[in-house]
């Protein structure tokens, strides 16, 4: 690209609404930003006085300028977000939240079973939620529990049961699976689960009610004392529950921002229940002006269903935003229903603000305490290693249980603390069992490699262990292609294994030791105890996965679904081992081989 003449580019620029996007040298979009006027707005950034160190970086590596025409405001709004979305540009306020949303699911099924959900809704059945977090998701099923009869066990328990489950013993399930409630009784309790899961409390009570004065008539004491039981129980919900006030369904967003930190909190109400909270941190670009977050935040958080939730008809603001009737049209355009906007002084919702911004302080501080902590730490770790700079570090672990499911962990460490989603972990084969040096060299094949970008590499490895497994990963790197290379460390335990006691290893062999009080003492247990943290977690995954194996998973020719056959046909797990050869072959889909095979491979026979 050539130098960018902002005299000829504004000279034709339309004085209309719209969105523009700017672009570097190497053609990568930097900033997304929209406009009433778009000549207007464009020419404030080429002024000779431009305020702002974050609008004079910006305008000192334009080398170009796209515009798109839109008919209104509302329209370049959703534009703009929709751009900032596809390019996550430098300059803009980003908002990054990756995860999907928990549900409860109630399924399709002779005998519904209610369950939590995450991913694609697939399965058959009704979805309530989203749900802010999945202990809210875990907490409202255990309640459910305590109210309503209905099953949450998986469908192969369901259908291997012959008599009532423990859950049955504690009043929690009323067994439907051994025909222990008549199915126009269990299909009254999955209706007020139903509607209890929808908001309406007060209609499953009244019906409660009508059919426990149904039962004492018919002198059905003991089913009419369940039933006032159950009343009890919701009734107790509905006061914990119910929000003071009559405000049906709201979003009240508190916002603290200091010191580069941004903080939003947000208050999910939904039929009078506080359904849930969230702490957001959108990640804002140096010297940003704070009056651009919040409204980016809004944007962003309903526009790309980052929220999870329903769009309420009120979201409540602590401040006047800028561009509130165009940002209300944008959210509104989406929800296909009004939306308002709402700065709150006084009243109900005022008090509602009110926590939340004190929980967005709260989250702030934390975040600024935490990274002034890094800071010290990592100054100190430099100034030990007598390094320039530490950008990234990298640590390695090895876990497996008598030489079997190895697994190899790396962590990363950015100049913020952990950096999680750059965390790996490697399935060690083709090694001796038991051979840590082994899948040290294993790991650090896998993790460098094929790695290409310089940029990637990191400024320390950590190897949590001694000289032996130090020493894999610097043969590894005595023939690594790049030009820059990490400094190796070793990090052994001391002979009582104590925090505070650790060696640091340098190649060659040279030991050093700090003292337990030391920051970068501390930064290094950190990045170790995650590193070995995440090891664990991932040999106790792949563990009790291996146990939790059926003898069918690894039978040549039989899949999923002859596998679903086999367990439904033959009464679970169970019934397959015990079922003889002519009894497998009874099976749809399965031929007298196949169950030749099905059977030596229960029984261990070759």
């Amino acid at each position: 690209m050539t130098t960018f003449d902002a005299k000829a580019f504004l000279a034709t620029a339309p004085q209309q609404p719209g969105v523009y996007r700017m672009l570097n040298k190497q053609e990568v979009v930097i900033y997304v930003g929209k406009a009433k006027d778009l000549k207007k707005r464009l020419a404030s950034y080429f002024r000779s006085n431009v305020p702002g160190v974050k609008t004079r970086a910006l305008v000192s590596q334009i080398a170009a300028v796209e515009l798109i025409v839109t008919h209104s405001e509302t329209e370049a709004l959703i534009l703009e977000n929709n751009l900032i979305k596809q390019f996550m540009p430098k300059y803009n306020v980003l908002l990054r939240d990756d995860k999907s949303y928990p549900f409860i699911l109630l399924t399709d099924h002779k005998h519904p079973r209610l369950t939590s959900h995450r991913g694609p809704r697939k399965n058959a059945g009704q979805y309530f939620g989203p749900y802010p977090s999945a202990g809210a998701v875990w907490e409202s099923l255990k309640l459910l529990q305590k109210i309503f009869p209905v099953r949450q066990c998986e469908d192969g328990f369901y259908r291997a049961r012959t008599r009532p489950c423990l859950q049955y013993q504690l009043k929690l399930c009323s067994a439907p699976c051994v025909g222990k409630i008549s199915d126009e009784a269990y299909a009254e309790q999955v209706r007020l689960t139903r509607l209890f899961l929808s908001g309406k409390n007060q209609l499953v009570i009244d019906d409660l009610v009508a059919l426990m004065d149904k039962a004492s008539q018919g002198l059905e004491f003991e089913q009419a004392a369940q039933l006032r039981d159950q009343i009890a129980a919701l009734r107790k919900v509905q006061e914990q529950q119910t929000v003071s006030g009559d405000q049906d369904e709201m979003d009240v967003i508190g916002y603290h921002y200091s010191h580069g930190v941004a903080a939003v909190h947000v208050l999910f109400v939904r039929d009078r229940k506080i359904l849930g909270s969230k702490t957001y941190h959108p990640k804002v670009p140096a010297d940003t002006d704070p009056d651009e977050i919040l409204p980016a935040f809004i944007l962003q958080f309903y526009l790309n269903g980052i929220s999870g939730q329903t769009i309420p008809r009120d979201i409540v603001l602590g401040q006047e935003l800028p561009d509130a009737e165009a940002i209300a049209n944008a959210i509104g355009q989406l929800a296909e229903r009004k939306v308002n906007l709402l700065a709150v002084k006084r009243g109900e919702k005022a008090r509602y603000l009110s926590l939340a911004e004190k929980n967005a302080k709260t989250a702030c501080d934390s975040k600024l305490s935490f990274g002034l902590q890094m800071a010290v730490r990592y100054s100190q770790l430099k100034k030990l290693l007598q390094l320039d700079d530490i950008q990234r570090m990298e640590c390695f672990d090895i876990s497996h249980t008598m030489g079997q499911q190895t697994i190899a962990s790396c962590v990363v460490f950015n100049g913020e603390g952990p950096d999680k989603s750059e965390y790996r972990r490697f399935n060690v084969e083709g090694i001796t069992p038991g051979d840590d040096y082994a899948a040290m060299q294993f790991a650090m094949n896998k993790r460098y490699g094929k790695l290409q970008d310089e940029s990637r590499v990191p400024d320390i490895v950590l190897i949590d262990g001694g000289l032996g497994q130090l020493n894999q990963a610097v043969s590894f790197f005595e023939t690594f292609p790049l030009h820059k290379k990490p400094l190796l460390l070793g990090v052994a335990k001391g002979t009582s294994r104590k925090p505070g006691l650790e060696t640091l290893i340098l190649p060659g062999g040279k030991e050093m030791s700090l003292p337990p009080d030391a920051p970068a003492l501390h930064l290094i247990q950190q990045i170790r105890d995650e590193a070995h943290r995440y090891a664990i977690t991932g040999h106790r995954n792949k563990r009790g996965k291996k146990l939790l194996q059926s003898p069918l998973e690894n039978i040549a020719g039989i899949g999923e679904k002859r596998r679903q056959a086999l367990l439904q046909y033959l009464g679970g797990l169970q019934g397959v081992m015990k079922a003889t050869v002519q009894e497998l072959a009874t099976v749809p889909g399965i031929s007298k081989v196949q169950a030749e095979v099905i059977y030596s491979a229960c029984h261990n026979k070759n």
